[in-house]
């Protein structure tokens, strides 16, 4: 799994730090996901495909490996 954000995209929101906070941070100036963990370990990718799906701005994108 690798993940990429859309950080023009995020709205702030915060559901993705809560979800998976080993994963995902925010900016402190203005709540703008950071990506902590492009390729996080497989105990974290179903908090990470949630992550995604609950995201308003759908600015997380999941590429699962081939």
């Amino acid at each position: 799994m690798k993940i990429t954000v859309d950080e023009e995209k995020c709205c702030g929101a915060g559901q993705c730090v809560l979800i998976a906070p080993e994963v995902f941070d925010q900016r402190d100036e203005d709540g703008i996901v950071i990506l902590l963990d492009a390729a996080p370990a497989t105990d974290q990718h179903q908090v990470v495909h949630e992550s995604a799906g609950i995201c308003p701005a759908a600015a997380i994108h999941v590429h699962e490996d081939a």
